[in-house]
């Protein structure tokens, strides 16, 4: 038997042709935008700015660390022992001038003292008056013939030592009167109280600490330097500190000093620092010493690529 499969007709494959073609002008008429990638970013110019080199004074500097410490600090202690303190009228911080009262100590007993010896020169005083009168009328007599030359003798010895007496008991007096003075304890100098130790009801003793006191509020930078450096810094040029709290100050090199640790080799500078309270007594800075100024060329920092 023989089977007959039909073939494609010339009419079907001109509908398939014809589709193609419109498939491919639907493609190439569609709408750019929406599939088409977008075009690169153009690249943004590099302006350029022409600046032109200032010339100024440049300083040459040497760096350094030390610590701040006061100029010259007082101790401050009682001249009287075993006596109670009775007020204290100042605090750390304070700043006295010469002559301010401190402290009071206890000065009953003191006075009590003081006035048994104001008593006792009087009464020597009185006596050597007496003395003098006897001596005086003695001499007359003596001129006269009535008295001996020994019992002359005896009242000229008598007044001298009514006269030594009387002296002695006025130096009693005077020392008790500074004795009395000194009850008081006053601030040997203008300044600013940087310890206290003074409680009231304590009892003084010699050569106790009661305060200290930085005289004329004064304070110094004491730098430290290698010994190849030290050299280089003479005394008065200014020195410049930077403050915990960033804060500046300028000082001038008051000393250098003599010599050198024989262990670091480090020697110190002595910067006096003016009155400020951007540093205090005991923190440690850093700073930098102007040794001399040259001119040269300087540019901004914005025109470093």
């Amino acid at each position: 038997m023989k089977l007959n499969f039909p073939g494609p007709s010339a009419r079907g494959l001109a509908v398939n042709a014809l589709a193609l073609f419109a498939a491919v002008i639907v493609a190439a008429c569609g709408d750019p935008g929406g599939s088409a990638a977008p075009p690169p970013a153009a690249k943004a110019a590099l302006s350029v700015e022409l600046v032109a080199p200032t010339q100024v004074e440049w300083p040459a500097v040497l760096a350094a660390n030390g610590n701040v410490v006061a100029w010259q600090e007082a101790v401050i202690g009682a001249e009287v022992a075993n006596y109670r303190i009775a007020e204290v009228r100042v605090q750390v911080g304070d700043h006295v001038r010469r002559g301010d009262v401190l402290a009071r100590i206890a000065s009953e007993t003191v006075a009590s003292e003081l006035a048994e010896a104001v008593a006792s020169a009087a009464e020597a005083e009185a006596a050597a008056a007496e003395a003098a009168g006897n001596a005086e009328r003695a001499r007359e007599l003596r001129a006269k013939g009535f008295y001996s030359a020994q019992l002359h003798a005896q009242y000229q010895s008598a007044e001298r030592m009514a006269a030594a007496r009387l002296a002695a008991a006025r130096a009693r007096q005077q020392a008790a009167g500074l004795k009395m003075d000194k009850t008081v304890v006053r601030a040997p100098d203008d300044g600013v109280i940087s310890a206290r130790r003074a409680t009231v009801g304590s009892l003084t003793q010699n050569g106790e600490e009661l305060f200290r006191l930085i005289r004329g509020g004064r304070l110094e930078w004491r730098a430290e330097m290698p010994s190849a450096d030290l050299l280089r810094v003479p005394v008065g040029v200014p020195a410049t500190l930077s403050g915990p709290n960033g804060a500046t100050v300028t000082g001038k090199v008051r000393a250098v000093a003599p010599s050198v640790d024989a262990q670091t080799r480090n020697g110190l500078i002595y910067v006096d620092l003016p009155a400020t309270d951007a540093v205090r007594a005991g923190m440690f800075a850093r700073g930098e010493f102007e040794l001399a100024r040259s001119p040269a060329l300087t540019l901004p920092q914005t025109a470093v690529v």
